[in-house]
């Protein structure tokens, strides 16, 4: 029970103003579908935890921390640079594509984007139970509020300030390992 507790309060406190939210945040404003995008964080979230605790170690022992480091850092640069890729939705009030293209692209922008974080406890069900409740926590309102942010605010301007700070991120894992 305390590694479901715990993980779900480290987490939720954790991803507040993280880079999840902020994608959840971009998915918001990019697509007008709420839910696909909320299970698309639920799949990616449990995916990537599940995957995490048990490969971790592996790729500890495998991948040398150096490579882990750049490999993290192109992965934050490849989201600001699809950050500022203009969308459709600047064009027009719908995106095109419907729920699964949603779902999927938040399923793998999301995983991509967690892949670094670890875990520490050995109950692992308990762990990717309460991890995962604590992301959504933490990402769910903003997906919901989303679409009333996305309406005051210039989806060019949210586009450079996203890039920006994953490019930030970017350069924060190169320096700091």
């Amino acid at each position: 029970m305390e590694a479901f507790l715990v993980s779900i309060v480290v987490v939720a406190a954790g991803e507040i103003g993280d880079k999840t939210q902020l994608l959840a945040l971009m998915l918001a404003t990019r697509f007008q579908q709420r839910l696909p995008i909320v299970l698309g964080i639920l799949v990616a979230t449990l995916a990537n935890h599940t995957l995490a605790g048990l490969v971790g170690a592996w790729v500890r022992n495998v991948i040398p921390a150096e490579w882990l480091r750049w490999i993290v850092a192109a992965s934050f640069l490849a989201t600001a640079l699809w950050a500022l890729k203009p969308d459709r939705l600047e064009e027009r009030p719908q995106e095109g594509g419907g729920p699964f293209k949603v779902f999927a692209v938040t399923a793998v922008t999301f995983f991509m984007v967690e892949m670094g974080d670890k875990t520490r406890y050995t109950n692992l069900p308990a762990v990717i139970a309460g991890t995962t409740l604590g992301m959504l926590i933490a990402d769910v309102p903003v997906v919901w509020l989303g679409r009333v942010i996305g309406a005051k605010i210039s989806l060019r301007v949210a586009r450079l300030v996203a890039a920006a700070l994953f490019a930030a991120l970017a350069l924060v894992a190169i320096l700091t390992g």
